[in-house]
């Protein structure tokens, strides 16, 4: 009995932790902004137009900001674009999503109003 108890209790606290994660998306929200599964802050583009389906940040612009790519299959406020290059690419309210190079650690958020057209993802 004990073991059983004890069992219900591990899937209920994976459930919860799962829960967190935007489904199908594999980001979530943490502090106050979107972060990946490893808790790198995401951000959108200025130069995106939203619900395009497109990103503006590609060659090596994509170098120093890598896209999201999305786990699974998004629902909204998530959704999937197609790069440029063929690949998919996560993006929430329709604004492409992207990681910042020189963050280097979870929680890091160098990248937040750069050039006033990078902006940390508050949802």
């Amino acid at each position: 009995m004990r073991l059983l108890a004890t069992s219900l209790i591990a899937l209920a606290c994976a459930g919860a932790s799962l829960g967190a994660f935007a489904q199908g998306a594999g980001v979530k929200a943490m502090n106050g902004v979107l972060t990946d599964s490893k808790g790198m802050t995401v951000y959108t583009f200025d130069k995106d137009a939203a619900n395009s389906g497109k990103s503006a940040c590609n060659g090596p612009c994509a170098k120093l900001w890598p896209p999201v790519m999305p786990v699974g299959t998004p629902s909204a406020p998530y959704s999937s674009i197609t790069r440029d290059d063929g690949s998919a690419q996560l993006a929430y309210d329709g604004k492409p999503l992207y990681l910042y190079e020189k963050d280097k650690n979870p929680g890091d958020r160098d990248g937040d109003n750069f050039k006033d057209v990078w902006h940390v993802v508050k949802p």
